[in-house]
């Protein structure tokens, strides 16, 4: 097969979660860009529609659909109503997330409000769109961790700023999707679904100048990743150029941790 259809994603129904947010925004018009048929799912139906209007005006089919992953009636509707417009489903990119912790002596209750959404949630939609990969011959699953779920915080990272200590249950369910990702691949590829990660690093959003000097510092390249850094990660495990990758975790940070 010539390499420019294994990177291909012409015709690939393809749901992602949280496609409005830091990360969301460029794997959608990556995927977009490849060729697919992307769905971008999240509660803001609003913002969804606005991302996918401006998508449209460049030729690329995204559309907007709605769900609240802590919801289990919300998930069952979007599977149906991904099955009625589109009739399949050929990749999921999970990468919804809540956070509202912002740090180690918040309540207890903001760590179940996070969990409800995180973890349970979070395992609801992967089980419910699996089931609907693996009904139309497979497909592949791809789940956006973090670098922050493979290792400890930096607590260096922040001096000299007012940004407090990051929040624990952000550590807690990507260092759990991390091994979710690992359990799935086992699991799913009986029914033809391959599942992978990606664990970026610290996305550059005009952080605290002392911030981004102290990550900086530390990262090989110099910098903090940038808008189109996760766009050829997120193709390529989506694409049949990575048909013999399963279960695999890419870390994306730029080599601070090498």
């Amino acid at each position: 097969m010539h390499v420019n259809e294994l990177f291909s994603l012409k015709e690939k129904v393809i749901l992602v979660t949280g496609g409005t947010g830091l990360y969301g925004k460029p794997i959608v018009e990556a995927l977009a860009e490849a060729g697919g048929r992307v769905i971008t799912a999240s509660r803001r139906l609003k913002a969804g529609k606005a991302l996918a209007d401006a998508f449209a005006q460049r030729g690329l089919d995204v559309q907007a659909l709605k769900v609240d992953q802590a919801d289990h009636d919300s998930v069952l509707q979007l599977k149906n109503e991904i099955v009625s417009r589109f009739g399949r489903l050929d990749v999921f990119v999970n990468n919804a997330v809540s956070r509202p912790m912002k740090g180690y002596d918040d309540p207890l209750e903001k760590f179940q409000q996070s969990m409800a959404v995180n973890a349970t949630g979070m395992f609801d939609i992967l089980r419910q769109m699996a089931d609907l990969i693996s009904s139309g011959g497979g497909g592949v699953i791809i789940n956006i961790a973090s670098m922050m779920g493979m290792y400890g915080p930096d607590l260096s990272n922040y001096l000299g700023t007012d940004m407090g200590d990051p929040p624990p249950d952000y550590f807690f369910h990507k260092g759990g999707l991390v091994t979710l990702t690992r359990y799935l691949a086992r699991v799913l590829a009986r029914y033809g679904v391959r599942v992978n990660a990606i664990s970026p690093g610290g996305l550059w959003a005009h952080q605290a100048q002392r911030f981004v000097e102290n990550y900086s510092a530390k990262v090989p390249l110099g910098r903090m990743a940038e808008y189109d850094d996760i766009k050829g990660v997120v193709v390529f495990l989506a694409s049949n150029a990575s048909a013999y990758i399963n279960g695999e975790t890419i870390l994306m940070d730029g080599g601070m941790h090498a």
